[in-house]
């Protein structure tokens, strides 16, 4: 990998064009010759789509038709409301889905490194429909409590391993476009399964569990049909840090990669300040005395923003060096997350909205890919387990931040320091930048 990997990602030789000599295209259509448009919107598709393995495409497919059938977690406060448990109770198990979660991201990225991606990636996506199921037939508090656990760690084992299994099969400049589809099919299916789960939740909460579980089982299926056995085993011999020192297959690896450990904590934060946009955003709302539609439209919105901005702005953003867009991006979330504290009316917070979902779109494009540059062969798994953890950790982080705040010093604190934290993080990103070009050169 050079340096400029971290910059531009070349258009494929397929799509690339030339100006037409004068009087080149006065012949008849019959020549053959498509018509301009449709030949651009081929260079387009190609270019945004074009030369891709099939383990990547096998990702995405199953990745979206796991989101569009994700029911159960969104609605797991009303499934545990439906079974009679308090509310101090509801967050105990709440509690214990982060929980586990975090454990799961974690378990995950190792079990990648140890028995290979596609395997760790079955082993998730097994698993999951067992621990939904014991949710679901659990009697009792604590097996409430340990069966919401189970389906956390669960369900954030197989997003390490399919992190890794894409960054096994492509490499260099198509990595950022890559694991930049990877986002955009993440939100296709989060938007599907909003709409879907409150339809089925009216005719009963079986269905979610039997929707969530069948799509788990249909990508495992998928990735058991379509990616071979030996398409993703351990690299041999113990991976090694970026110094050379060889290590074993735990996360002392990455524990010693100061780079990594840097990188982690900063995305630690972007995603603390990112998890406001689901608890500390619905709370202002309520406290202006808004009605939850509010809240929902504003969801709408950041869902078809994200959906429909990334195809158009790929192309431009993935011309530009990738920490500065990524630095930008930070930014933008944190200052216009920051902005719902002027919000006090329903186009206000729509506004909002629309601020910091511009800079997701950014940070989901070129974000991805910069992970799995730092992680040293035989180590992907676990690189991108601990980017997976700060997403699971901040929505831990991020109730206790919101309420903490809310409830001594006042909301004005959280918003101007989630403000400072964005620009912050931006700063010591940019500062990081040559030492992460110069890791990406090796």
């Amino acid at each position: 990998m050079t340096t400029t990997e971290l910059t531009t990602e070349p258009a494929p030789e397929a799509v690339r064009t030339t100006t037409p000599a004068a009087g080149a295209t006065d012949g008849p259509r019959a020549a053959g010759r498509p018509p301009a448009a449709a030949g651009a919107l081929r260079a387009a598709l190609a270019l945004r789509f074009g030369g891709l393995p099939r383990p990547f495409w096998i990702v995405i497919a199953g990745t979206i038709v796991n989101r569009v059938g994700a029911t159960v977690v969104p609605f797991l406060v009303f499934f545990l409301g439906a079974r009679g448990i308090a509310p101090g109770a509801t967050g105990a198990v709440v509690l214990a889905l982060g929980l586990g979660g975090t454990a799961g991201a974690v378990l995950g990225g190792w079990l990648a490194d140890r028995i290979g991606a596609r395997s760790a990636l079955l082993a998730g996506l097994l698993l999951a429909p067992a621990s939904l199921g014991a949710l679901f037939a659990a009697p009792t508090l604590p097996l409430l409590a340990a069966a919401a656990l189970a389906v956390g760690a669960t369900g954030k084992i197989y997003p390490p391993a399919a992190g890794a299994l894409l960054a096994g099969s492509v490499t260099g400049p198509r990595r950022t476009r890559a694991f930049s589809l990877l986002h955009w099919a993440i939100n296709i299916g989060a938007a599907c399964a909003a709409a879907l789960a409150g339809f089925l939740a009216a005719h009963g909460f079986l269905l979610l569990f039997l929707i969530d579980a069948a799509t788990s089982l249909a990508f495992a299926l998928l990735v058991a049909v379509g990616i071979p056995r030996d398409g993703s085993r351990p690299a041999a011999g113990a991976a090694r840090h970026p110094s050379g020192r060889p290590h074993g297959s735990g996360y002392g690896l990455l524990l010693r990669d100061r780079l990594m450990i840097l990188f982690v904590l900063l995305s630690l934060a972007q995603e603390t300040v990112y998890s406001l946009t689901e608890f500390a955003i619905p709370l202002a709302v309520r406290l202006d005395g808004l009605s939850p539609a509010v809240f929902g439209t504003a969801a709408a919105v950041n869902a078809l923003l994200v959906v429909g901005l990334q195809p158009f702005l790929y192309p431009r953003l993935s011309r530009l060096p990738r920490i500065p867009v990524l630095a930008a991006a930070w930014c933008v979330v944190g200052v216009g997350v920051a902005t719902t504290g002027l919000a006090h009316s329903a186009w206000q917070y729509v506004a909002t909205t629309a601020v910091w979902s511009v800079g997701e779109v950014i940070g989901g494009i070129v974000a991805g890919g910069i992970g799995a540059d730092l992680a040293p062969d035989g180590a992907q798994g676990r690189y991108q387990g601990a980017l997976m953890w700060t997403g699971s950790l901040a929505r831990l982080l991020g109730p206790a931040v919101t309420t903490g705040l809310f409830a001594t010093t006042g909301p004005a604190v959280l918003w101007w320091g989630t403000a400072a934290t964005g620009v912050l993080g931006a700063v010591v990103l940019l500062r990081m930048a040559p030492a992460l070009r110069h890791r990406a050169g090796r």
